[in-house]
């Protein structure tokens, strides 16, 4: 469609949906991956293979954008181009059903999942929706222009549509890269959620006689790795013990999180 209307907005689309697409099969082979167990080979398993695909992903879909930026920008400054509103307007108002539709599916079926990919999945389509809606209102009014005295704006209002979409679809990789890379190199997650696992660490603690001396949180992709180091009110340490807190910790991480692996080591 963005072929036969020259339309730039429909092109920023179209391209950047074009990348997300390419790289559905890579992500079908990651998949089984990122449920292998733990050996002494892959201390961390394959979770961060989940967090290099998505820095890539997102890579090259910020380099696009940013591409297609400045196309947009240097065709507003030579004076825009003109295309065919109405039917630009009528086929985003047909991409917008068809995202909502997806968008409905696919969260319905996410709901017993914690998975970073298919968060980010669902955010592409609900900027899928709005995109698309914003897009045909956009073009709708073109045609309305046309035969009033703001008909100079005509021509301009394909490539500043198509600017504001990349605008609006550049935060996305920018945020997505820098969360990669956090994972990449073994970074502490989010403050509110350091402070959320420390809290629950804290509350099963202080019904045993220890007392937590250093808690490390690492986020790798989907998974999240806690060791708890403890200091002891006595001489002794009750494996027993050190296993029940453990077991309740992790019971209740692992309602909030994927897949939560804790350890108790006395520091």
């Amino acid at each position: 469609m963005a072929w036969i209307t020259h339309s730039h907005s429909l092109l920023t689309d179209c391209l950047f949906d074009a990348a997300d697409l390419v790289m559905i099969g890579p992500f079908l082979v990651l998949i089984p991956l990122l449920y292998k167990p733990v050996t002494e080979k892959h201390p961390y398993g394959y979770s961060q293979v989940e967090s290099l695909f998505l820095l890539v992903k997102y890579s090259v879909l910020f380099a696009l954008t940013c591409n297609l930026l400045v196309e947009n920008v240097k065709l507003l400054l030579g004076g825009g181009h003109d295309v065919d509103a109405g039917s630009i307007a009528i086929f985003e108002l047909l991409v917008c059903f068809g995202c909502a539709a997806m968008y409905i599916t696919l969260e319905h079926y996410s709901k017993k999942y914690e998975s970073d990919t298919i968060k980010a999945e669902l955010y592409m389509w609900r900027l899928d929706i709005v995109s698309s809606m914003g897009v045909a209102i956009a073009f709708a009014l073109q045609t309305m222009l046309v035969h009033t005295r703001l008909n100079f704006l005509v021509s301009y209002i394909d490539p500043a549509v198509a600017v504001v979409m990349a605008l609006f679809l550049i935060k996305e990789p920018v945020q997505v890269i820098f969360q990669s890379i956090r994972n990449l190199v073994l970074f502490a997650p989010e403050k509110e959620v350091f402070e959320q696992i420390h809290g629950i660490v804290d509350k099963h603690m202080k019904d045993y006689p220890y007392e937590v001396t250093f808690l490390d949180v690492i986020q790798t992709g989907r998974k999240l790795w806690v060791e708890v180091y403890i200091g002891n009110q006595t001489d002794v340490i009750h494996i027993s013990i050190l296993h029940r807190v453990r077991d309740e910790i992790r019971q209740e991480l692992k309602h909030k999180y994927d897949q939560v692996y804790i350890e108790i080591i006395p520091d």
